[in-house]
Order: structure tokens, then sequence, then C-alpha cells
């Protein structure tokens, strides 16, 4: 096992333009929060599809992605436009994979919110790990808020990277340290610690030779307590596939989560549909009734519970029935917002202050 010594933050750098208070330029950090919003919007996109019996590909060559039209300009928009009305009209039913496209155009993932504010970030460390659970090295990441240093006890926030992310990317527009550093309405989060592991692309439950669940609770939350951190008490967080991860772990582990927090969880309605988007997110139609976080969420009673999505997501369906199913109690907020870096930015501040009132209270 190789850890990593503390270190101050920054790697994953952060949406803002210019420099950081060192003069660190952010712009390769900001290419590859993008590359990582690419994967994921695949993803949703696909979504939206199967609900249309459609089957889409995830290659790049034909995809009408946010960076392609956007980066386009007027361009990119009156080639959009020279496709015809049949293809805007296929995509906003989402049987094309530019609905996100167009409800960017009409305005659909606009969302407001106040500009990001952080302190000082703390220290963190970063390293390796051979993971039993998923047969492989893997690479973590974990985070103390400012003022405190390794051998705290402090609560910790376990994250789940989205699909086509990796510990590093786990948080959109953000670092772990800096999340943590995080002033919301004007006032800093309570003491917390964060980790990330790399998940891989397994959807946050058991394949052949591989369990990335068992990996967080055997491995990483083990590491991370040895650090003196989530000794009484662990919430998990997460977007998209890491918003379905966490709200999965929560249901499969109650007692050992205190907490969860997720944004546009990627939560399908069938083995069907989900297999027809990525027939790499469960082994069989057994695994996804096993890790089906609608048919399981009865179990997050006792658990606090803080679930938000966009009305054009195009997992709203599943997470509308994901809200019909939890326990009394659970906050949700369904409101206008995309499956995109606006909603989940929006969205991260409330999420990580919901988590510090319960793990630390």
């Amino acid at each position: 096992m190789s850890e990593g010594s503390p270190t101050r933050a920054g790697r994953a750098g952060t949406r803002r333009t210019g420099t950081d208070r060192a003069g660190t330029n952010h712009a390769g950090a900001d290419h590859a929060e993008a590359d990582h919003a690419e994967a994921d919007h695949a993803e949703a996109d696909g979504a939206a599809a199967s609900a249309d019996g459609e089957r889409l590909g995830h290659g790049r060559s034909g995809r009408l992605t946010r960076r392609r039209v956007l980066g386009a300009g007027l361009g990119g928009l009156a080639a959009v436009t020279a496709a015809g009305a049949g293809v805007i009209e296929l995509a906003a039913h989402g049987v094309l994979p530019g609905r996100q496209l167009v409800d960017r155009l009409d305005g659909a993932c606009s969302v407001a919110s106040p500009p990001l504010v952080f302190s000082a970030s703390g220290p963190s460390a970063a390293g390796t790990f051979y993971s039993r659970a998923r047969r492989r090295e893997v690479g973590y990441v974990i985070a103390w808020p400012p003022g405190h240093r390794p051998g705290a006890p402090l609560p910790l926030i376990v994250v789940l990277h989205p699909f086509g992310a990796d510990h590093l990317r786990a948080l959109t527009g953000m670092s772990p340290p800096q999340a943590l550093a995080m002033r919301v309405d004007g006032r800093p989060l309570p003491p917390m610690a964060m980790a990330a592991a790399d998940g891989g692309p397994g959807y946050w439950n058991p394949h052949p030779g591989d369990d990335p669940m068992a990996m967080v609770t055997d491995e990483l939350i083990p590491l991370c307590q040895r650090h003196g951190l989530g000794r009484r008490a662990i919430g998990t967080f997460g977007i998209s596939m890491g918003g379905y991860g966490a709200l999965l772990l929560a249901e499969k582990h109650p007692r050992l989560i205190s907490a969860v927090a997720a944004i546009g969880p990627a939560i399908w309605t069938s083995y069907r549909q989900a297999r027809a988007v990525n027939p790499g997110a469960y082994a069989s139609a057994a695994a996804f009734a096993d890790a089906d976080a609608v048919t399981h969420a009865r179990a997050l009673a006792g658990v606090a519970v803080r679930v938000a999505c966009g009305a054009s997501d195009p997992f709203y369906p599943g997470v509308q029935a994901l809200t019909r199913a939890l326990p009394p109690g659970a906050v949700t907020d369904l409101s206008p917002g995309c499956h995109s870096y606006p909603f989940f930015i929006a969205q991260e501040p409330p999420s990580l202050a919901f988590l510090g009132r319960h793990l630390s209270g």
C-alpha cells in the first residue's frame, strides 16, 4: 500500500477562470472536468433515449456534445439549424443524444446560483492501494478541512465519483480540499474530512472480479479510520452515477452511514432500460434487482437523506420513483435544471451543508 503525504489542495482545479491565490492556471483541470462531463452527459442522454426504445452508442464521433456545439459558437448553432427541424424534434424527445443541447438552447438548463466562495484549503493526501475487492491498484485522496491536520478525529464524507471520472474528479468544479473550504451563505462548513477512490465504470455494484462497493466499505473507510476519520459519523455524497452509488451504499449499510446526499442520481427504473443504455452497469437482472435504489429505499429509514434532481434531467423519472419510495423526512429538491454543470454546481453547497449538519450535530 502506498499512502501519499499531506499536500496543499488544488490538483483537481476549479471552474473559476484565471488563477488561484498561488497563481496556478486551472485551464488543464477545466479541460479534464469537461471530458468527464461529456462521458456523464452521454450516459444521461442515453437514459433519455432508452425511454423511447432507442439504443444509443457511446462513440465520440456522432455525438452532439456541449464542447462540440458550444465550442463552435454561432457556426455550431448554424450547423444544427441546417440539419433540419426533424433532427431538433427528435433530439428534444430524447431519441437523439442532442436532448441536453436542445435543453441548453431553450434555457431549460439555466440555473441561478451565487458564486462559490472558498477559504484557504486544508491539506490533502493522495496515493494508491491494492484493492482485493477490485483486484487492482486504485487511486484515492483524503482531504482535511481548513485548520485541521491528519490525525484529527473528524466526521467523514465518502464521495463516489460519476461515470467516466476518478477519485480526483468526484466533484464538479472543485477539488475535495476546496469543497471542505467552501463558505455556504457566508458561513464555513462544519469541520469534516472527505475521501474518494477509483470505483471504475461499474455503477458501484458488484461485477465478476470487481466489487467497488466492498472496496469502499472494507478498504477505503478503514484506511480513513486509521487516520482518525469517520470513527463517529460517516456520510456519502455523489453526482450522477456517484449519486446513485451514494444512495446504494447507505441502503446496503444503514448502520455505517449516517447521512447521504445525491445530486442527479443515475437511477434507472428497470434492468432492460439500464442494459439498453449501458450494458456494463449491471452484471445481470438479478444484480440490478439487488442494487435497485428504488426497491431498497426503505432501508434508509434512520439515515438523513437529501436528493436533488433537475426536471429536465433524463434520470428524472427514476428519481421521482425514488422520492416516492423514500422514508418520511427525506429532503428532496426537484427543480428546474438538467444533468449538467450548472445544476450540479448549484446543488453542491446545500448538499455539503446538509451533510455537515447531520454528521457534526
